[in-house]
């Protein structure tokens, strides 16, 4: 089962599991990394160290416990630099970035691995409102991806450089995150039939931020129901629930909404909601 919410450290991620992390220093970032990727060699996983800088300079940070710089010189880890594929003030294609690291898991598992696991430090792809919107598109469509297939990933970003709302915005399309501020989490699901993950609570301090993150998501119905696996949720308000009735409307379709929360019913219930239905999950 994928894991998801606020978490306080890296330890014990699985096959399927995607994590957005806040760091203030690169000997943070260097540790967390480190852990993430040596539970990955354990699960069988090859892995993959990215960030800024040279190429040597990367593989000397990753190199700090003996079970990694085997893996370094085996070939069973590998670093690759940002400069070399990413020059400054890239916006991405969030479609291409996903078809590489399904690519990349594909041929993982055909050389005989688990799956792939990557560490990256992502802070010189989010530098300006058009970059970031472009890779929180892509956080999103790549953990669809990894919640059905043997990719993990750890997506760092670094507070120094970066101001609170920026990071927040990226990490609200990860199912767990470090960062404390952030009330709600858009996110893949492994739930059959769903069109997204919806965890946290959704109130109206969130109205604004909750309406950037759908639009960049983007969820789309299936069979006429715009179905959302909405087990991590703990509370949601109308405005966040129109919004969602509105984008199943706009196709067509009926919103289904599967939450644990009882006041779910009650809200759509009172709101007359007559294409909105709520299924109990445990």
């Amino acid at each position: 089962m994928r894991r998801s919410g606020v978490v306080e450290n890296v330890r014990g991620f699985g096959l399927h599991d995607h994590v957005c992390w806040r760091f203030d220093d690169r000997t943070q970032l260097r540790d967390r990394a480190a852990e993430f990727l040596a539970d990955g060699l354990r699960l069988g996983q090859t892995v993959r160290y990215i960030g800024s800088g040279a190429v040597d300079r990367l593989r000397e940070e990753l190199a700090g416990t003996d079970v990694l710089r085997a893996a370094l010189r085996d070939g069973t880890a590998q670093v690759t630099s940002l400069d070399d594929a990413y020059p400054v003030g890239t916006v991405i294609d969030p479609a291409a970035q996903v078809r590489a690291y399904a690519a990349a898991t594909e041929q993982a598992v055909a050389d005989g691995f688990t799956g792939l696991r990557v560490a990256a430090d992502c802070t010189a792809l989010v530098g300006s409102p058009r970059e970031r919107a472009a890779f929180a598109t892509y956080e999103h469509l790549v953990d669809r991806y990894i919640a059905t297939h043997p990719f993990s990933a750890m997506c760092a970003y670094d507070g120094t450089l970066l101001p609170d709302d920026a990071i927040e915005q990226v990490a609200r399309m990860h199912p767990n995150t470090n960062a404390e501020h952030v009330r709600f989490r858009l996110h893949g699901t492994d739930r059959a039939g769903c069109a997204a993950g919806l965890s946290g609570e959704l109130d109206s301090a969130s109205r604004d931020e909750f309406a950037w993150a759908l639009d960049l998501a983007d969820p789309r119905p299936v069979a006429d129901e715009l179905v959302v696996d909405a087990a991590g949720l703990t509370f949601i308000d109308h405005n966040s629930l129109l919004r969602l009735t509105d984008r199943a409307r706009r196709h067509g379709a009926t919103l289904v909404l599967r939450t644990g929360w009882p006041g779910a019913a009650r809200l759509v219930r009172a709101l007359g909601l007559p294409d909105v239905r709520v299924e109990k999950t445990p």
